[in-house]
């Protein structure tokens, strides 16, 4: 190992404590709280002042410690979200206000808002929400929408003791997060947060072209003139397969590239090393030779007859097809009364989570550990299995704390890599990616283009849809598949369509690969299918909305694949709760267009969704444990991983309603490989279906064991008391000493267990089956103002109808509808990632505090009789119809249909310019 230069003493006051540390003036403060302070709940997400998460209190005031040089904290006081509660006496009730506000979601960003909060709430005591704003706006949160954030910090002056949960009563109840006071106290550990200190840092070698052939010089050399390297790494070091994927048939990404790259970012090779000599190595001079080769950057180049191809083994570049064709749909709409159609384009959008991808692996004996951020454990293990020629019970994978995933955490990022440098070296290795790092080489939403075609009858009855759409999966397959096959099930929309074709293609290109983004491609289809559904409306002169709730889907209709519901469609209950809403939002617009001068016209646009919950007509298990402890303490395993969307404290309420026991005593344990069963990755609003209906399940079979032992039936009152349960059976009562029962190797004394797989069918060729056990629904207006002049956008006001089966926590659920909104209006009017451009977040523009308007959320509560107590998902539904709605508010106030988003300034001011006439 080098030796550690030495530096001149720094001394400050740190969260009240006099400290003196031998460190480089020149570092970042940021660094030095992190690594030689230990002080983690410091986040760091950018490393240039663009998210905030960083922002600690520097003699009172808020400021980016990544900006911060260490010198600069000599003779002052620095105060972390450690410290905030015993050094600032006006953020006294500041952490509680964000536990009952379900201001805290995946808890990345919430110690920086916190910090920023609290030296507002140092200057003035009652802000004011502009106030708020204000302080808060250099914090960057991609979760909640803001608005849970602002409600909190407006409502910290007013103390409320948390009320205990009865037993039987969790379920609907506004829980705060079980997690959440490891997420206001900033010890929650997220990837970069728990890495070893004899760890080595792991740093790749990247391509700078959308497509190359490269070759290696002298590795050995460049090790031996870098005395800080441990070992050069390339894919002749992988043990097992060089490639991973989530859909193992089509696992087709390299963990490094030979020979070849096919994206800009794509990984040759990796260097290990000794940290600090890692992150001060210069990468230009390593030894690669690259030989830059045509390539396709567009969906339209990847299909072209003559195109060459992306893959050597294929024959096209068509990766895979989606079809869904019901009824006569050309026939059909040869008889409608009105027709719409049009072509519509979506660009890649990025998931710009907080938190970059990160984490560390160690080999023990025969083993490998991976602890990383990371939404979908077992196929990780799975993966890592394949490229180290392991069985999967030699793989450990233990999550962390998750930063936000929104999709782009089902595949792997940092694992392969540490997994490959640990399995051959004595010591961890750990991975942090860079922002650009993350923003280059990690999957995006899919790019598409489409072209829709509809018909109505002149009552305004729907006939029929006729879409077709490429989707942009980029250089290797990730979740195109997914994509391709879930659209044109949901293409319709939520309503009655009796003659429907929907054809999909995933194409691949020499770019960036597209993966998993929070409604699968869903949202890029309801883009199209309800702008057309508004201009049919406007032909046939018929209300938008009242449009919407005649063709709105009936529990006794059948879906485009020929599947009738039953129970739990509330579609038409959404629509209908928006009426009123609708009227005076329109009133609103009408009175504002006729009072000014038509620079500023408002206008009110309405959308409707649904989304099938879980895998698309394929397995989909969860599994559940939970057992009671010989004190009565009661253990839940789950391995579900709770990015944000509040797992963590859901699937315990309704584990704890089925036992009949109270949520205090649950404990919660998981996710890892090693302890938890497998509850199936964080995805496709699948949790709280799949996994909460296994943990009702087991919580029911546990219940069972215990009454069994009692002599008592199932419905039997239970009445836990220490490490004794009465059991009353009517007049019966019995008592269950449990510290007399024999435990099992664990500690246990009963355990209830269970697996929930949903119930779907297979399609047929022409996509006919029953590809979801229920669908959740939703409806959202918007209402918004254009500058006709500088073609700007502003939204309102948002309200969102949803349609959630049973609400299990109203709180986390009107988070989830508040944070899908933002990233709604992001993909509506500002988002749009082009590779080799805007690898920042600075350059890359998510919605701040400023640009999120208020939202009111509406739960319409339809139960299924397939979800745990009625329940539904809510994660991926909450963004689908945000963007439309918008549209269509577009629309109603400038008269102008954007057909490519997001619909920037200068798209909606050209199209204005166009419609007038104007140069």
């Amino acid at each position: 190992m080098l030796e550690r230069a030495v530096h001149p003493t720094l001394s400050f006051t740190l969260n009240g404590d006099a400290i003196t540390l031998d460190t480089a003036p020149a570092k970042r403060l940021s660094k030095v709280l992190r690594e030689e302070c230990g002080l983690t709940g410091t986040k760091v997400g950018c490393d240039a002042g663009d998210c905030g998460a960083c922002t600690v209190l520097i003699n009172g005031e808020a400021i980016c410690a990544c900006l911060t040089a260490a010198g600069q904290a000599e003779g002052r006081t620095i105060v972390t979200v450690e410290g905030l509660k015993n050094n600032v006496p006006a953020a006294a009730g500041l952490a509680d206000s964000f536990l009952r506000h379900g201001a805290a979601q995946c808890g990345i960003c919430t110690p920086a808002m916190l910090m920023a909060a609290s030296a507002l709430l140092a200057r003035v005591a009652e802000p004011d929400e502009a106030q708020v704003q204000e302080a808060i706006a250099g914090v960057l949160c991609r979760c909640t929408g803001y608005r849970k954030i602002i409600d909190a910090i407006l409502d910290a002056g007013r103390s409320a003791a948390p009320q205990p949960v009865a037993s039987g009563a969790a379920v609907g109840a506004r829980v705060p997060r079980l997690d959440g006071q490891r997420k206001v106290g900033g010890t929650d550990l997220f990837g970069a947060d728990d890495i070893p200190g004899d760890a080595l840092l792991l740093r790749a070698i990247r391509s700078p072209h959308h497509r190359a052939r490269f070759r290696f010089g002298d590795l050995e050399r460049y090790a031996a003139r870098h005395p800080g390297i441990v070992r050069i790494f390339t894919a002749t070091d992988v043990p097992g397969e060089n490639c991973y994927g989530v859909i193992p048939p089509l696992a087709d990404q390299p963990v490094f590239a030979v020979h070849e790259t096919r994206f800009r970012g794509e990984a040759v090779a990796a260097v290990v090393g000794q940290r600090e000599s890692i992150e001060a190595l210069d990468l230009a001079d390593f030894p690669i030779a690259w030989e830059e080769l045509p390539a396709h950057i567009a969906t339209a180049d990847a299909v072209a007859p003559d195109a060459a191809l992306v893959h050597a083994h294929r024959a096209e570049n068509i990766l895979v097809r989606g079809r869904v064709v019901r009824g006569h749909v050309d026939e059909a709409l040869a008889e409608a009364d009105a027709i719409a159609e049009g072509e519509f384009e979506t660009g890649f959008v990025e998931h710009a989570y907080i938190e970059p991808e990160a984490g560390f692996a160690r080999r023990v004996g025969d083993r490998i550990e991976v602890q990383a951020c990371t939404q979908s454990p077992y196929m990780d293990r799975d993966d890592i299995a394949r490229i180290l020629s392991l069985s999967p019970d030699a793989v450990r994978i233990l999550p962390t704390a998750v930063g936000g995933g929104f999709g782009s955490k089902l595949d792997l990022s940092v694992q392969p890599f540490i997994a490959v440098a640990a399995w051959h070296l004595p010591y961890p290795v750990y991975m942090i990616y860079s922002r650009q790092e993350s923003i280059m080489t990690t999957t995006k939403r899919h790019p598409s283009m489409m072209r829709a075609r509809a018909g109505a009858d002149k009552t305004g009855k729907l006939i029929g849809l006729d879409f077709h759409a490429d989707f942009n999966t980029g250089a290797y397959a990730s979740w195109g598949p997914t994509v391709a096959n879930r659209v044109p099930v949901h293409a319709s929309g939520p309503y009655y369509v009796p003659h429907y074709r929907a054809l999909s293609r995933a194409v691949h290109t020499h770019l960036v690969p597209a993966g998993a983004f929070r409604g699968f491609g869903v949202p890029q289809a309801s883009i199209a299918q309800e702008q057309l559904y508004d201009e049919l409306a406007e032909k046939l002169g018929l209300d938008r909305l009242e449009f919407r709730i005649t063709n709105a889907l009936r529990a006794d209709q059948p879906t485009v694949t020929g599947q009738v519901l039953g129970a739990g469609v509330g579609i038409r209950a959404c629509f209908e709760a928006l009426r009123p809403h609708w009227r005076r939002a329109h009133d609103h617009a009408k009175a504002f267009n006729t009072k000014t001068d038509g620079t500023r016209r408002r206008g009110v646009g309405v959308a409707g969704m649904w989304y099938g919950c879980g895998n698309t007509s394929l397995a989909n298990p969860s599994t559940i444990r939970v057992a009671l402890k010989a004190d009565g303490r009661i253990a839940l395993h789950q391995g579900a991983v709770d990015i944000g969307q509040g797992s963590n404290t859901v699937i315990p309420q309704i584990c704890a309603d089925a036992l009949g026991a109270p949520l205090a005593l649950f404990d919660l344990i998981g996710p890892d490989t090693d302890i938890t069963p497998d509850a199936g990755k964080t995805s496709a609003s699948r949790q709280t279906f799949v996994t909460g209906k296994a943990a009702q399940l087991a919580g029911l079979d546990l219940r069972q064991t215990i009454a069994r032992l009692a002599n008592a039936r199932e419905d039997a009152h239970l009445s836990f008391q220490g490490d004794a349960i009465e059991v009353r059976d009517h007049d019966h009562v019995s008592t269950l000493q449990l510290d007399q029962l024999p435990r099992d190797e664990r500690g246990y004394v009963l355990i209830g267990e269970a697996t929930f797989d949903p119930p779907t069918s297979p399609l047929d060729a022409d996509g006919q089956g029953d590809p979801y056990a229920l669908y959740g629904f939703g409806a959202h207006m918007a209402e918004v103002e254009v500058d006709m002049e500088l073609g700007r956008v502003r939204v309102l006001k948002i309200t969102a109808a949803h349609d959630v089966g049973r609400a299990i926590n109203p709180t986390l659920i009107e988070g989830q509808v508040e944070g899908g909104a933002a990233q709604g209006l992001g993909l509506a009017l500002m988002e749009e990632f082009h590779p080799g451009r805007g690898e920042s977040l600075h350059d890359y523009l998510i919605p701040t505090v400023g640009d999120m308007p208020p939202v009111e959320t509406i739960l319409i509560e339809d139960a299924s009789p397939v979800g745990p107590f009625g329940a539904k998902g809510i994660g991926e539904q909450a963004l689908i119809p945000t963007a439309p709605a918008i549209l269509n508010g577009i629309y109603d106030a400038a008269g102008v249909r954007i057909r490519k988003v997001p619909a920037t300034p200068d798209r909606v001011r050209a199209a204005i310019q166009k419609k007038e006439g104007r140069p």
